[in-house]
């Protein structure tokens, strides 16, 4: 081992070291927080007698509470801030942009495009399914329509600018929608959704977008190396053998399989990909490899956190979760953006 490369390998072991203690504090969180959820509810629930009850094979109203109404709402709330964190921190890998975060490639509106659209037909009324395979199915085309606008080796500003495109047609087709929709109610329920909800969701919900948001975590979970070479610049990780517009194409495509159907399931959640990966980077290095998991874990840990602290506050109509994280990211983003300019002055 050359001289470099053992100092190199010094510096990194503390870092690394502090990634995998964090790795396994987020997860020891995440556990703690998935009991509480099961837990917590407007209805007391003996989680412990539920479970034994479920074992013996017995149908009971505490078993159907925990089995079909708890148990999914809080594995889709793991699942669903998972995708968020993950996506969000390889898309700010991706774009060298620490502001980036999974809606700038349009994915998000596009899915959110697809149910609305379920919602306007009236399909999701007779359905159950119609809803999220029509977001899913948004997510989808917002991916075709990117690669037909930009190309499958754009450049990562083409990538951008062809987002922002998708977004804003998305953003005004989802207001004809609403314009156009036949009675309040319906723009009731439009709207409601739009907001982002973990409630009544069933386990149909979770098998159906499992399966996608696993094959997108996959995709984005394998890019952390070309990624790591990415931070030294577009010229030099060619050199070093990343092929530049296949690795954009499996982090779109991942993102729209993690994030996409989330959407379709859960409604809009938004700022998660943002908020996460920004507090766990000073503690993991900007080594953007070691940023993926972590950003993972932490968005599920502050999906589910949120959604906790919702069925803890009694105001009547239940928050909705989408609601809470924008109140919680916005004001992260705007302080983000302040020193980031005090940065750059």
């Amino acid at each position: 081992m050359s001289a470099q490369a053992a100092v190199a390998s010094a510096q990194s072991y503390p870092t690394s070291m502090r990634s995998s203690w964090l790795i396994v504090a987020l997860s020891v969180m995440l556990l703690l927080l998935c009991a509480a959820s099961l837990a917590v509810g407007r209805a007391p629930l003996d989680v412990g007698a539920a479970i034994a009850q479920w074992v013996r094979g017995e149908s009971t109203l505490a078993t159907l509470v925990l089995i079909e109404l708890r148990l999914p709402r809080t594995l889709l709330a793991v699942l669903v801030g998972a995708s968020l964190g993950l996506a969000g921190a390889a898309l700010q890998g991706l774009l060298r942009n620490p502001l980036a975060e999974p809606g700038i490639i349009g994915v998000s509106s596009c899915a959110a495009l697809g149910a609305v659209i379920a919602f306007y037909s009236g399909a999701s009324f007779t359905a159950p399914l119609a809803l999220p395979l029509a977001g899913i199915a948004g997510a989808m085309v917002a991916v075709v329509l990117l690669y037909a606008l930009a190309g499958r080796e754009a450049s990562t500003l083409t990538l951008i600018l062809a987002g922002v495109a998708i977004n804003g047609f998305a953003a005004a087709a989802t207001a004809l929608a609403l314009n156009l929709a036949p009675n309040p109610f319906a723009v009731t329920e439009i709207v409601f959704w739009m907001m982002g909800s973990l409630a009544d969701r069933s386990i149909s919900h979770l098998q159906l977008a499992a399966p996608l948001m696993i094959a997108g975590w996959a995709l984005l979970l394998t890019s952390g190396r070309a990624l790591d070479a990415l931070t030294l610049g577009e010229d030099t990780a060619a050199s070093l053998g990343v092929r530049l517009g296949r690795l954009r194409f499996m982090l779109v495509l991942g993102t729209a399989l993690a994030v996409g159907s989330g959407v379709a399931v859960t409604g809009a959640v938004g700022f998660v990909g943002l908020v996460a990966p920004h507090l766990l980077r000073p503690l993991v290095g900007y080594q953007p490899s070691r940023l993926l998991l972590t950003s993972a874990i932490a968005g599920a840990v502050l999906v589910l956190a949120a959604d906790i602290a919702i069925r803890l506050i009694a105001v009547g109509p239940e928050l909705k979760l989408g609601v809470v994280t924008a109140l919680i990211g916005a004001p992260f983003f705007l302080v983000l953006v302040l020193r980031l300019r005090r940065e750059t002055i």
